[in-house]
């Protein structure tokens, strides 16, 4: 699965990675982050994992395995 959208950091909860879509939806970060920046325009390719749960409670877990910057 691909997204587009803008990756943001909170620091809520000792830090969070979260993706805000351009379709207005926002899915909680993990896996391969290498290379993220605060606010960086990005295709994030992975899958939703829908079993589980984070501290921040700011939508879906996204796993994600590339981040391309556009």
């Amino acid at each position: 699965m691909k997204l587009k959208g803008t990756i943001r950091r909170s620091d809520l909860e000792g830090g969070q990675w979260t993706f805000e879509t351009d379709k207005g939806e926002t899915y909680q970060l993990t896996g391969e982050l290498k290379g993220a920046k605060d606010g960086m325009k990005a295709e994030v390719e992975g899958k939703v994992d829908k079993g589980a749960m984070g501290f921040a409670m700011v939508g879906p877990q996204f796993e994600v395995k590339k981040i391309e910057a556009l």
